[in-house]
């Protein structure tokens, strides 16, 4: 049972604290803490570590079944009440055969239903989660209300409502995981019962005492296993024909190659991620292992993924170790992929040793980046994987809060006519980074986002600035999508500041049948990713809009204010830029 030899400390709350009442089949570890009015029904699992406090925010109420393991700690704000099902009024409600797992924090207000599972390290507070909802792990649940059977990815952010409307369905596969976590904890209920019962400990203690005298004996004898041994033979052979098949099945193309090579000579470190069709589609990637910096063994990492993933999307991750940014991310493998070929090894050392693109750009033929990135080639390969190209770019204040900005829209699917067009906007953005973003139009999705250009980068081509009306050759997509940065602000109107950048933003999106939201933030919930979001703004006109927006900055005037534009048909947002900050 519990260890409750000392007091809840003293507080407001403490004069009259209840006692928790407890089901006696029940098992609350020795070393987990349980104070105030906390009511733990039948057959729950609290396992060792745990702090459960209903010391300030009210009652409590763990239902039957329901498995609170090590680390989790479970609190309440005063005045903060749900309904639990019961009718009554709680600071924190957990339903039937719900496992919330190590170290995640429940803080009411918050209601969990029955059969939920609430990922490692997750946050929930101030929400109610429907029964039969799955959390992954280290996820934030704030001041929303997800309706019943919804799956939350790992690492996201809900908090707010159209983001939880907006959540997919809880799959098969993972419901077998949360079984299985289940199974787990109804073992370890057992054997902690099981370990604090003299009678039932006692045969398992005497097997084990047996198991080690007899290993002692074995080990006092030489085993030695014949190389020509069958079991193992076969075994090796096995597992040899094994590896030898993914060897022929997966590998890296030569650009891929060539793009770690780069990655890795500015610094930079590998990742990968990967995702099966339904995980792609809500952005639910997970992390595969590449730990080492040295060429050979990233790549036979990425190779090795490519391997044990083979029919899923696979993506190559690079890391900015300093900054703790990614720099790039591009999908190297998709469903239905065919099996690329493998360079030999001496191809590969050739290529080590070869040198970097030419970092001259000034002619289309070889066009390449600051960054040694070749543009063309890297064009070439977005297109003829059917993907468009768009562009971003961001001074070093805006890259710091990742408040890109997009550049005028690329509307050709020629190779030459968009590496101009790319030309144009690193000589227009110099001394700014600039990311080269490939869309995969059918899904309306990102498949590529890729840093072209720092500040600072040397070697590039100062190309002529386009005309404002055409490229010559009847095209309008060098128009640049926004006024020069010296561009005088709008006059203001209620008080407010947007300047012509923002408006001709606001232009931009709705002509393109985009709606327009806002959201805020203090400067707390700024660092946490916490946006609230303002009053919505139902019209299409600009005028409207722009009011909207105006009034959202004049009511927030102190706190951070971004403007959203929303892609209402795929229910996706494509645009996110700070418009206003504090002071």
């Amino acid at each position: 049972m519990a260890v409750r030899t000392y007091a809840a400390p003293p507080t407001p709350w403490s004069k009259s604290l209840a006692e928790p009442q407890i089901d006696e089949t029940a098992y609350v570890h020795s070393f987990s803490n349980i104070i105030g009015d906390v009511f733990v029904g039948a057959n729950v699992m609290i396992a060792p570590g745990t702090s459960i406090r209903a010391d300030e925010g009210g009652s409590f109420y763990i239902s039957a079944g329901t498995t609170i393991q090590d680390g989790v700690v479970i609190h309440g704000l005063e005045g903060g009440q749900v309904v639990g099902d019961d009718q009554q009024n709680y600071a924190v409600w957990i339903g039937k055969n719900t496992s919330i797992t190590h170290m995640t924090l429940i803080h009411g207000p918050a209601y969990i239903g029955d059969d939920c599972f609430i990922g490692f390290r997750s946050t929930v507070f101030n929400a109610r989660i429907g029964n039969g909802c799955i959390v992954m792990m280290h996820a934030l649940v704030q001041d929303v209300e997800i309706p019943p059977g919804k799956y939350v990815p790992s690492g996201a952010l809900i908090t707010s409502q159209h983001l939880a409307d907006r959540l997919p369905d809880v799959q098969d596969e993972d419901r077998q995981f949360a079984q299985h976590i289940v199974v787990c904890n109804e073992a370890l209920r057992t054997g902690y019962q099981c370990a604090e019962d003299e009678a039932c400990i006692a045969p398992i203690h005497q097997e084990n005492r047996q198991k080690s005298h007899s290993n002692g004996k074995a080990q006092g004898d030489s085993v030695v296993v014949p190389n020509d041994s069958p079991a193992i033979g076969s075994h090796l052979s096995s597992s040899h024909k094994s590896y030898s098949s993914m060897s022929l099945s997966t590998g890296l193309t030569p650009d891929v190659k060539t793009q770690v090579r780069q990655l890795l000579a500015q610094g930079y470190r590998i990742g990968a991620e990967y995702a099966d069709e339904r995980r792609f589609r809500t952005s639910s990637w997970k992390s595969a292992s590449v730990h080492s910096e040295r060429e050979s063994e990233v790549l036979s990492a990425l190779e090795a993924t490519l391997a044990e993933h083979a029919g899923e999307y696979v993506r190559l991750i690079g890391i900015d170790p300093k900054a703790k940014r990614r720099v790039t991310e591009e999908i190297i493998q998709k469903p239905g992929d065919k099996p690329a070929t493998v360079a030999s090894t001496s191809t590969a050392s050739r290529a080590s040793n070869s040198t970097p693109p030419s970092r001259d750009y000034s002619s289309t033929s070889g066009a390449s980046t600051g960054n040694g990135i070749d543009l063309k080639q890297k064009v070439r390969q977005l297109l003829a994987q059917g993907c468009r190209i768009g562009a971003e770019y961001a001074d070093e204040r805006r890259f710091r809060t990742s408040s890109w900005k997009s550049a005028a829209s690329i509307h050709s699917e020629r190779d030459s006519e968009v590496v101009k067009a790319l030309e144009a906007l690193l000589a227009e953005h110099a001394g700014e980074y600039v990311r080269l973003i490939g869309i995969d139009p059918k899904a309306k999705r990102r498949v590529s986002e890729e840093i072209i250009q720092k500040p600072g980068d040397k070697g590039q081509a100062q190309a002529s600035r386009p005309s404002a009306e055409s490229n010559g050759n009847g095209s309008d997509y060098y128009r640049p999508s926004y006024t020069s940065k010296t561009a005088e602000p709008s006059t203001p109107q209620n008080g407010t500041s947007l300047n012509r950048d923002t408006i001709e933003q606001v232009r931009q999106l709705l002509s393109q049948g985009y709606k327009i939201g806002t959201e805020h933030a203090d400067k707390r919930r700024f660092r946490t990713g916490s946006w609230q979001t303002c009053s919505p703004i139902e019209s299409n006109q600009v005028s409207d809009v722009i009011n909207g927006l105006e009034g959202c900055m004049a009511e927030h005037s102190n706190e951070y204010v971004r403007l959203i534009g929303i892609d209402t048909k795929a229910k996706r947002r494509v645009l996110e830029t700070i418009i206003q900050q504090p002071s």
